[in-house]
């Protein structure tokens, strides 16, 4: 009997040790996880690029947004200078309005002009300044009139088709 209580004893001693190591395992594979969740977070943080506007607000006032929303580039010459605060319509004329966000080492010429530009065939636009030559540079506040909407690809393709069936 006594032998037998004891291989008992083995047995759950055994179990315990088998049970005490299947939660190490758990608890360190929970951790790595944990681990790599939070690296992914603070990658997506860091590409998002979430930081605050720091800088001065002009206004562009275009015909149509073509797609452009909040968060979006604002670049002159390829480089990024900014970025899209907010778009709003004026009850007035209803132009869209984008409120833009640049940098404050960034001084533009107040006769600049803005186009919105497609970054790739795939998708997704991004708004181009493109400097004047005037000596007086814009302000915080300061509009941009001059502006080109963007070219609708859809619409280039439809005038090519009925441009084609026209000619026949």
């Amino acid at each position: 009997m006594r032998a037998t209580r004891w291989s008992d004893r083995e047995l759950i001693s055994q179990g315990f040790s088998r049970k005490m190591q299947r939660n190490t395992l758990e608890i360190v594979m929970g951790a790595i996880v944990l681990l790599a969740a939070v690296g992914f977070v603070s990658l997506a943080y860091e590409a998002a690029d979430l930081k605050g506007s720091s800088g001065y607000e002009i206004i562009a006032e275009f015909g149509s947004t073509g797609g452009l929303s909040a968060g979006d580039d604002v670049r002159i010459s390829g480089i990024k200078v900014g970025r899209i605060v907010h778009q709003e319509l004026d009850p007035i004329t209803y132009a869209a309005r984008i409120v833009i966000s640049l940098d404050p080492a960034i001084t533009l010429p107040s006769d600049t002009s803005a186009r919105i530009t497609a970054a790739s065939l795939l998708g997704g636009n991004y708004l181009e300044l493109m400097p004047g030559a005037d000596e007086t540079m814009m302000v915080a506040g300061d509009v941009i009139y001059d502006t080109r909407d963007p070219v609708s690809l859809t619409d280039l393709l439809g005038k090519a088709v009925f441009s084609a069936s026209d000619a026949q």
